[in-house]
């Protein structure tokens, strides 16, 4: 992919899942939501790897361990081996081992995906500020993690220990709606030390290393639903993204988008990765995919014609882009977003 500015999603002749070896796929909001499957999931990534499409899950969530994601994952009619599964506490855990020695203690404040993957790379998961950790590592820790455990991050960090943070991801799509994710629980420390974290997770490089090293991919494809963590951690990694409107981006953040928050391709849900994409192409003063043409007026975007509603907001991105040109744009979408549907 281009680092040039991208002004239009663009069109594939080719099914994703044949023109890409691997799918690195976002879990919250793109394969399940609060523990049960999205609609559509199952039965699209089952063709795609049958197809032959290596499918790999990458997720900021550092709660669980990739045994357990890859139990739930095969539980909702997903095979996967904990091979398939790259989280950010491996990130985080790699990062950290990089810096101290083999057999360190680190202060965790998460559950046990960050134990697990602290152990993996030699170092040893301690609780308590007062077990001489080298470092402290932040990662999500449900909705049940104590208060406590802020303060045990902050008494640490005040004594001059490193702080790391597997993601800074501020919600976490749940079943009965968006909820407060690592990064809230990160601000907290910040706001009582001043301190600031080294983190691994999407959109940083760290995960995208630890992403390519676990997979091995050639012609990887990053699938999300996030701008500021899927999408432009395939930007900064240089790959192409598909963004899917399961989750928590709509469509008024799309077209607001600047560079890097820009997808490659754009769809529903992931029966987006089975077809090809259809063309936005240049029409007049506007844009045109499928049935609809969009425009950019003075202060507000147009939409006029007829057809499938997401060629509809492929165009509305071209216009809006272009637009907004390095920045993104402010123009007005919501009464086409609303004619849409979206």
């Amino acid at each position: 992919m281009s680092r040039s500015v991208r002004t239009k999603p663009e069109g594939s002749e080719r099914a994703l899942s044949e023109a890409y070896d691997t799918a690195l796929l976002d879990l919250d909001g793109v394969v399940y939501a609060g523990g049960d499957a999205i609609a559509h999931a199952v039965d699209s990534l089952a063709t795609a790897r049958t197809g032959g499409m290596h499918l790999a899950y990458v997720t900021n969530n550092a709660l669980r361990t990739p045994d357990a994601v890859a139990e739930h994952l095969t539980e909702l009619g997903v095979p996967a081996a904990a091979d398939d599964v790259i989280t950010s506490a491996q990130a985080v855990a790699r990062l950290i081992a990089d810096e101290v020695p083999e057999g360190a203690r680190v202060l965790v404040i998460g559950g046990d995906g960050l134990r697990v993957a602290l152990r993996e790379r030699g170092l040893e998961p301690v609780e308590s500020a007062d077990d001489e950790p080298v470092a402290v590592v932040q990662g999500f820790g449900g909705p049940d993690l104590p208060w406590g455990r802020f303060a045990e991050a902050c008494y640490a960090i005040a004594r001059g220990v490193p702080w790391f943070a597997s993601n800074t991801d501020l919600t976490i799509p749940g079943a009965r709606g968006i909820a407060p994710g690592n990064g809230a629980a990160v601000e907290v420390v910040r706001i009582a030390t001043g301190a600031e974290p080294r983190v691994a997770g999407k959109p940083l490089p760290p995960m995208h290393r630890e992403t390519i090293l676990r997979t091995g991919a050639e012609r990887p494809l990053v699938v999300g639903d996030r701008l500021d963590t899927d999408i432009e951690g395939a930007f900064h990694g240089e790959v192409d993204s598909l963004l899917v409107l399961t989750g928590v981006t709509d469509g008024a953040q799309l077209l607001a988008a600047p560079p890097q928050h820009r997808p490659t391709y754009v769809d529903r849900d992931l029966r987006g990765m089975l077809t090809g994409q259809p063309e936005v192409t240049e029409d007049g003063e506007g844009f045109r995919c499928g049935g609809w043409t969009a425009t950019a007026g003075a202060e507000r975007l147009e939409l006029d014609g007829d057809g499938e509603p997401l060629d509809g907001l492929r165009a509305l991105c071209a216009a809006a882009w272009t637009a907004g040109g390095e920045r993104g744009s402010e123009l007005d979408g919501s009464k086409a977003l609303a004619r849409l549907g979206l």
